[in-house]
């Protein structure tokens, strides 16, 4: 049912899916979602991931998934975060990941739509930490067109590590690219 649902969202908003690599690569993997500058991320992000039928997860603030609509964020594979709280999440996601065979934790390394000085870099360690790929899942407003942009691994050399997102990230617009910075590291 969600396969149909996301290939509905895109048809209807005119969107195309792309996905490079071996989906048994990003099937078990840390994404990162850029540039992720408008709430209509969330939208298109998700269709994306339920027509390549992959098991997402993603953080939200707790008081969504304990609203009245909770069940809702959560069917659609929200994680609960008390961020007045202080607790291990990069643990806790590595935990996570090591619970599952096929399971992809969706980050927005920028941490917010707003535009920022640089990423957060807790999708790194966490893929570190888990022993998987980093995956890269854009969505390009200006071509309409989503997906994942392949997957490497992580190595010891952290500078080249994310000039590497940053080389593949230059090619995709988001909504408001005003509030995109290009230089993540």
């Amino acid at each position: 049912m969600k396969k149909s649902i996301g290939k509905f969202i895109y048809f209807i908003f005119g969107w195309k899916l792309s996905a490079l690599g071996d989906k048994t690569e990003y099937g078990h993997s840390v994404m990162v979602a850029a540039p992720h500058t408008s709430n209509w991320d969330f939208l298109f992000a998700l269709a994306g991931f339920w027509i390549l039928e992959l098991d997402v997860r993603y953080f939200i603030k707790d008081n969504y998934t304990k609203s009245v609509v909770g069940f809702l964020f959560k069917w659609t594979g929200a994680l609960g975060v008390n961020r007045e709280a202080r607790n291990n999440l990069v643990q806790h996601t590595i935990d996570l990941l090591n619970e599952h065979d096929q399971m992809v934790i969706l980050v927005p390394a920028e941490g917010t739509r707003k535009k920022v000085d640089k990423w957060r870099k807790g999708f790194y360690h966490i893929a570190k930490g888990a022993n998987v790929p980093i995956s890269m899942g854009f969505l390009d407003y200006e071509k309409k067109i989503g997906g994942v942009a392949g997957a490497f691994w992580p190595t010891d050399d952290e500078e080249a590590d994310f000039q590497v997102l940053q080389d593949t990230y230059k090619q995709y617009t988001g909504k408001y690219p005003e509030n995109y910075n290009e230089q993540i590291y």
